[in-house]
């Protein structure tokens, strides 16, 4: 059966790779102390051996009597610091030392060594001493199980001290998680807590950035859809009643209500084509950058205002459609509102960045409302519908000004009137 928990997978999966460790650990140690042990083993059974070997040619022939071979056999004992014995032929104790007797009693490990004479030579091995001669010592096996007892409480530690680090992380996740279904469910509004610095609290950085940009497009669609509907209302109410007054109007009269509804049509197509556009700067696709003469492009559409044009020969990259739709909105804001004559110009600023300036002489736009003339369907107080414009014009200034990486912003002019500077970060300049 599958685990379901986060945190369980991964505290077992924790916890298997320490045991597998552990058992690993335990399998070197006891291949390294069995290994070791038999080198030890080896290495003492060659030297007593040797020893014997050497005792052997040493002591008396075996007509000798008894009384000098035991007492040879003590002289060496003592020189040698091995605890010795000797049989005659049939078995019968020649000598040996109290220390022989008493390792042989205790089951410790002798030695026999046959003569040629039919004697026997005991050596037992006494426990190691610094010349390095003896039994192999037993703190292999302790330091051994020492070291097993250390790995099995380092497993148990670390198994313990994972457990809560693991949970702590999936609990992250699981609220992660929540916040997600949370936000799926509806409440736009939801934000995940950012806890910390780890890989987790940026997840829910960037989800917190995304829901927040979600809820910004399904405001600002809401929004634009119940203006568009409002500005939607008018010309069709118009369109409407002229269709109705048409049929009986007089000649004269049913020339001047085609004209209206020539205008009120057109009036429908640039909000339709302002609404299109707002959703697709929206949408956020990527621009079509390519080198664009700035003072080119505001000469084209000054043209169009009769505006007087002047500037730097600067180019940039950027979107040229898009330029042309901002520069051509700020231009025909100033021919509709400012009156008198309009001036455009492009320059770097002292920062390096692109400003290009529209100007025109009207009666300004009062400071209180200087942000608020960007806002979608925005209209300044004594700006009735028909003076022209659909009211997303400025709104589409700023947005393609923030899709290159630029700002807009209105200004009084010195001597009356406005000045709508719109910027173009330094990075895009052309040099």
């Amino acid at each position: 059966m599958p685990i379901r928990n986060l945190y369980l997978s991964i505290y077992l999966t924790v916890v298997a790779v320490l045991l597998a460790f552990a058992l690993v650990a335990g399998l070197l140690v006891r291949s390294h102390v069995g290994g070791e042990r038999e080198r030890i083993e080896s290495g003492i059974n060659r030297r007593t051996l040797a020893l014997g070997e050497l005792l052997a040619n040493s002591l008396p022939e075996a007509g000798t009597p008894l009384a000098e071979q035991a007492a040879a056999v003590q002289d060496w004992e003592q020189r040698m610091r091995v605890p010795l014995a000797l049989d005659d032929s049939a078995g019968r104790r020649i000598a040996a030392s109290p220390v022989f007797e008493r390792l042989q009693d205790d089951g410790e490990t002798t030695v026999r060594i046959p003569l040629s004479d039919g004697r026997t030579l005991w050596l037992a091995r006494p426990p190691r001493r610094s010349d390095g001669f003896g039994r192999p010592p037993r703190p292999i096996l302790d330091e051994a199980a020492l070291l097993l007892t250390l790995l099995a409480a380092l497993f148990v530690a670390v198994a313990a001290g994972s457990y809560p680090v693991v949970r702590r992380l999936t609990r992250r996740l699981e609220a992660l998680k929540q916040g997600v279904q949370t936000f799926g469910g509806g409440d736009l509004a939801h934000r995940l807590a950012v806890d910390g610095n780890d890989e987790v609290a940026a997840v829910a950085r960037s989800f917190n950035q995304a829901a927040q940009r979600i809820d910004d497009l399904v405001r600002a669609n809401r929004s634009l859809l119940a203006n568009a509907s409002h500005e939607l209302r008018s010309p069709l109410a118009r369109l409407k009643m002229a269709v109705e007054m048409i049929e009986g109007a007089a000649p004269d009269r049913r020339a001047d209500l085609k004209r209206e509804i020539d205008r009120d049509i057109r009036e429908l197509d640039a909000l339709v084509e302002e609404v299109l556009l707002a959703s697709r700067l929206d949408a956020q696709s990527e621009l079509q950058r390519e080198a664009v003469d700035l003072l080119g492009l505001l000469a084209e559409e000054g043209a169009r205002v009769g505006a007087l044009v002047d500037g730097a020969p600067l180019r940039a990259l950027a979107d040229e459609r898009l330029l042309h739709r901002a520069m051509r909105n700020l231009l025909e804001n100033a021919r509709r509102y400012g009156g008198g004559e309009i001036e455009a110009d492009v320059q770097l600023d002292a920062t390096g960045a692109v400003a290009m300036r529209v100007r025109d002489r009207g009666p300004g736009v009062p400071e209180a409302h200087r942000e608020r003339v960007f806002e979608p369907f925005f209209r300044l107080p004594g700006h009735a519908e028909y003076a022209g414009g659909v009211g997303l014009g400025l709104s589409l200034v700023r947005q393609i000004a923030a899709r290159h990486g630029g700002t807009v912003r209105c200004e009084a002019r010195e001597g009356g009137g406005s000045c709508f500077v719109l910027t173009l970060p330094a990075d895009v300049v052309v040099r």
